[in-house]
């Protein structure tokens, strides 16, 4: 047993007069009630596995008893860690990030961990972010979602010591959790075109090359593949690239739909793009899928609502797999495989297959 000396408690502690006198409970009144080492409490509550499990039952039921709260700014400090994991992510509010950090939250919770969410949304904040992320002392470790580190910040990362896990990015030193984007291109081409539709269109991103976007690109080139295997293709004025929002997808759709050759289906980069071309068909008059079939991406809460068929991406699965990764690697344990793919998968709703008009509400999120 390691000795408590009683400069550091009083030696008539009483757990009566510690409740009488409303002082806070401390680690050395565990200790010296459950007949242990401070060291061994520490063990304790930090889980360390060198503590034997009778001894470790009792200091558990002399917490319980005392109700002892740790402090966590000390737990912190006997770890030697910041307990911190931070997140960087793209534009906080599009409904995709929201669903990845639930699963990212959620396992940092499961974890006992604190999350920092940084917010970008020009290359100058992602920049001044990642510098100063880098600097080891106010993370454990680092999760970056479609952001890929450059090669400069890649070499600062290493210096650092600072495990780092992407979602939605790539970069072949990096590990990464990932959903095949063009495998879900593909697949919903391959949708339309078993319902017959050989006048296919794309609306989605803009190319972002400093921000390093590249599920858009992706699910695009996924989509072509499917039509050359059919010997068709997405012809240029059929492709309609701009800012990711409802809005700006509404006016790009408007111009795709208005022609007289219009796309008979319309692939979505994203269920936000989709709903905009929901409403710039209400716009022009057109029935949704009669006269345009319209499918999304990523399938979130709105997209059941609307009847949206769309290719649904484990979202919340994604943040999990990502933080699992991160804390194998803060663990210390032998980095496994890089990548790691999830699936993608067809949902099929009323705006591909059906034969009720969809008419969005106006108030839908951009």
């Amino acid at each position: 047993m390691e000795p408590v000396p009683c400069a550091a408690v009083s030696c008539g502690w009483s757990p009566s007069a510690q409740q009488g006198s409303k002082m806070p409970v401390t680690i050395v009144d565990v200790a010296r009630r459950a007949a242990v080492g401070r060291g061994t409490v520490s063990r304790v509550l930090n889980d360390r596995p060198n503590v034997d499990p009778a001894t470790r039952a009792r200091v558990h039921a002399v917490i319980a008893e005392l109700g002892f709260t740790p402090s966590t700014v000390a737990r912190r400090l006997s770890l030697g860690r910041s307990q911190t994991i931070g997140v960087v992510v793209p534009f906080l509010t599009r409904p995709s990030v929201v669903e990845r950090l639930r699963g990212i939250e959620g396992a940092l919770a499961d974890a006992s961990l604190d999350m920092i969410v940084f917010n970008v949304e020009t290359v100058a904040r992602r920049d001044a972010v990642l510098r100063e992320l880098t600097r080891r002392e106010r993370i454990d470790g680092l999760v970056l979602l479609s952001l890929a580190p450059r090669e400069e910040e890649l070499v600062r990362i290493r210096k650092a010591g600072l495990p780092v896990v992407l979602i939605d990015a790539h970069n072949r030193y990096l590990p990464r959790v990932v959903v095949d984007d063009d495998g879900g291109g593909f697949m919903a081409a391959r949708h339309l075109l078993a319902l017959g539709h050989t006048r296919i269109g794309f609306v989605g991103d803009a190319p972002q090359p400093d921000l390093g976007f590249s599920s858009s690109r992706l699910r695009l080139r996924g989509a072509e593949r499917a039509l050359r295997s059919e010997g068709l293709a997405i012809p240029e004025e059929h492709v309609a690239l701009g800012e990711h929002s409802r809005s700006r997808a509404r006016e790009l759709a408007v111009d795709l739909l208005r022609g007289e050759r219009r796309p008979s289906a319309l692939i979505a980069a994203s269920d936000t793009q989709a709903l905009g071309i929901l409403e710039a068909a209400t716009e022009l008059g057109l029935r949704v899928p009669e006269d345009v079939a319209v499918i999304g991406y990523d399938d979130i809460e709105a997209a059941d609502h609307l009847g949206l068929s769309t290719i649904r991406q484990p979202l919340v699965e994604t943040g999990r797999r990502a933080v699992a990764r991160l804390l194998e690697l803060i663990g210390g344990a032998p980095r496994s495989t890089l990548r790691e793919v999830l699936p993608a998968a067809l949902v099929i709703r009323r705006t591909t297959v059906g034969h009720v008009p969809v008419s969005p509400p106006t108030s839908a999120s951009s």
